[in-house]
């Protein structure tokens, strides 16, 4: 507890870059780490009475992951709601439909989320098998990537969408033979239907944050950088939500806010985003702060949304016309990053496709050319496909690269709906986390929950095997393009210190350092020598933060 004096000892401790000696302990001084060193000087005898020791019992003492992509608010809701993620078929998806609406007859909406593509033909669901199963009522899905969502018939009526309804600019509604709406509405044509949905109350979000907060711990997640604050595709605006939880003690993790960017606009939302940033800065209590903007340049490549600087491939493996879309004007690019760069606003850009990279480091580089080097340390989430020219460019422009590594594997969306649409050159730039450490980018990680697990340990089997963990349930075991992997110390580096330094919480957590608050995961095996296929079956134990135990697996 925070004002005891601790002790952790008898195991392997991870500095946040390195394995420090065997024989390293830890000792914390209400609540911060006053202490790293060998067991016979900092766990000697006599230091002081009423120590509390923490026998890590050969397992491993590390900083607190933190998550630099991640979705806990909306991902909190999805746990609340018909919580598709369970399912891998179609039929399990109406399943569990199924069973929701039996238990909600009184729900005028039936909503949820987190099916995956790969269980339809083209990744495409039907709103015919949904309307079967939901009785009627309105019923809404985003997939679990979030930039596509199944709809009911009900749903299409309720929001005018019919054979005459055009395209929104950034977005697409699937269609028949007939031009009539199948019920898979892609990107922007979601919020078509989004927005007809019923306001979720205060106390609605303050259970959805708890939830993800809970869930998050128990993973030894104790901070991380919420990728959307702001009403997103017309939902609830999530600042409140974090503003209250702060004031009121509740937010026990570091959290920094990116505001989102309204991509049908310009630099006049550039007071609104200061003033957000102001007000996060007076309430956010310490914990909570908004110095980050989000900009999402591109869709998904399982669409053919992401923005590619080549078209995409027919089913027949022909050129189509097809290059992705982009949300935000490339022209335009450069001038917006270089105005919020001078603000002071670090951009967290979404950058899925090789045309979305392209862009965001030349608009990083215009701004650094009207700024100079030393701005806010802008980075990329993302990162599928990257052309090789555009590697190196990483370093050169200070320019972090944020990567999702659960995604770097042979699964169904990448080798049916993804791999045969790119092509084989293409297909071999996916993923490149090897060639950017191996040319100096800075690194963070995260997980984009809830389109994946958050898990940090899944994530670091898939980084260094470039294969799926034990018990995943999906996907195959070969390793995807196994030259990209990062051994382990890379890893961890990149899930604490990296997306500390990220979320400008870096001097104080991230790491294990004496002056640094003791915000650690305690995992159950030795990560120092552990084989890489055993990973993933690796697990959290205890999280504390500040010096206070918050969570343990019982």
């Amino acid at each position: 507890m925070a004002g005891e004096e601790i002790i952790f000892r008898n195991g392997a401790v991870f500095d946040g870059g390195t394995f420090l000696p065997e024989g390293t302990c830890v000792r914390v001084s209400d609540g911060t780490i006053a202490e790293v060193g060998p067991a016979d000087e900092v766990a000697r005898p006599g230091r002081r009475a009423g120590v509390n020791v923490v026998d890590l019992d050969g397992g491993t003492l590390l900083p607190g992951f933190t998550d630099a992509h991640v979705h806990p608010v909306y991902a909190g809701d999805q746990l609340r709601r018909c919580d598709l993620r369970e399912g891998q078929t179609a039929q399990d998806y109406l399943d569990i439909i199924a069973a929701y609406a039996a238990a909600h007859p009184d729900a005028g909406w039936i909503t949820g989320g987190g099916w995956s593509m790969d269980a339809f033909p083209r990744g495409l669901p039907r709103r015919e098998p949904l309307d079967a199963v939901t009785g009627g009522r309105p019923a809404f899905f985003p997939n679990r990537d979030g930039h596509g969502a199944w709809v009911n018939t009900a749903a299409l009526r309720l929001a005018g969408i019919d054979a005459a309804t055009p395209d929104p600019a950034d977005g697409r509604i699937e269609r028949d033979a007939d031009g009539e709406p199948t019920g898979a509405l892609q990107e922007g044509a979601s919020d078509l239907v989004s927005r007809l949905l019923p306001e979720t109350s205060d106390a609605d979000w303050d259970a959805a944050l708890a939830a993800a907060q809970d869930y998050l711990l128990s993973l030894g997640i104790t901070g991380w950088q919420d990728a959307i604050i702001g009403g997103f595709d017309g939902a609830r605006d999530n600042l409140p939500v974090y503003l209250r939880a702060a004031e009121a003690g509740r937010l026990a993790v570091n959290v920094t806010g990116a505001l989102w960017w309204d991509r049908e606009r310009g630099l006049d939302q550039l007071p609104e985003l200061l003033h957000r940033r102001e007000t996060a800065g007076a309430q956010g209590a310490g914990r909570f702060r908004a110095t980050s903007v989000k900009m999402m340049l591109d869709g998904v490549a399982e669409t053919h949304t992401a923005a590619m600087l080549e078209p995409y491939l027919d089913a027949d493996g022909c050129a189509t016309e097809v290059t992705g879309l982009d949300f935000i004007d490339p022209a335009e690019l450069p001038r917006y990053v270089t105005a919020l760069d001078h603000e002071g606003f670090q951009v967290h850009f979404h950058a899925l496709g090789d045309r979305a990279v392209r862009n965001a480091l030349d608009a990083i580089e215009a701004a650094r050319a009207a700024n100079g080097v030393g701005g806010p340390r802008h980075h990329l989430a993302h990162l599928q496909v990257v052309h090789p020219d555009d590697i190196p460019r990483f370093a050169a422009l200070a320019a972090t690269a944020n990567i999702q590594a659960l995604w770097a594997t042979h699964e169904p969306q990448m080798d049916v709906l993804t791999i045969p649409f790119l092509g084989e050159r293409r297909a071999g730039w996916q993923y490149p986390f090897g060639s950017l450490h191996a040319a100096g980018a800075a690194l963070a990680a995260g997980s984009d929950w809830s389109v994946s697990s958050p898990n940090p340990l899944w994530a670091a089997h898939v980084a260094v095997n470039r294969s799926l963990p034990p018990g995943a349930g999906y996907g195959s075991g070969d390793p995807f393009l196994p030259g990209q992997a990062l051994d382990l110390p890379t890893f961890l580096a990149a899930y604490t210190s990296g997306s500390a330094g990220v979320n400008g919480f870096g001097e104080v957590t991230g790491a294990i350092r004496a002056g640094r608050d003791a915000d650690f995961a305690v995992i159950d095996a030795d990560l120092s020598h552990i084989p890489a296929a055993e990973i993933g079956t690796a697990a959290v134990i205890a999280t504390w933060i500040r010096g206070r135990l918050v969570y343990q697996r019982s």
